[in-house]
């Protein structure tokens, strides 16, 4: 089992409302799971349009997203969230099993802000979104 780190991290950010897209349920639940117990309002879809159309919808203050979906993958997910305005600046991480500094380089140029490989350290993507957050 993970440990989270004291008190909300999420009170500590200026991010409140995450969004978790995963294509890998179970994936998505964890996630969801690991960012609710920190604090975090957090909503969860299962493929990059479903995050669209969450995203167009509602203002999230973070997106947590897998790379490599079927169809419209994490990528394309992070160049049109970056499109879309009030995401010019949002804070987008990836979590992936892509591990190749090509892929790295890829989600920059995409608009992600941060990469992490999968399996995830729970510290490691609480920091990240806190970090990113103020």
């Amino acid at each position: 089992m993970f440990k989270l780190d004291g008190e909300d991290l999420a009170r500590k950010g200026q991010c409140l409302r995450v969004l978790v897209v995963d294509d890998a349920p179970d994936v998505t639940e964890l996630l969801a799971l690991m960012m609710s117990h920190a604090g975090y309002e957090v909503a969860m879809a299962y493929s990059a349009p479903e995050a669209f159309d969450a995203a167009r919808a509602g203002r999230f203050d973070a997106v947590i997203s897998d790379i490599g979906m079927p169809g419209m993958n994490g990528y394309q997910l992070a160049e049109a969230l970056r499109a879309l305005p009030g995401y010019e600046s949002t804070p987008l991480i990836a979590v992936t099993g892509f591990t190749h500094f090509e892929d790295r380089e890829r989600a920059r140029r995409a608009g992600f802000d941060d990469f992490l490989h999968k399996p995830i350290n729970p510290s490691d993507l609480l920091e990240a979104v806190r970090k990113l957050c103020g």
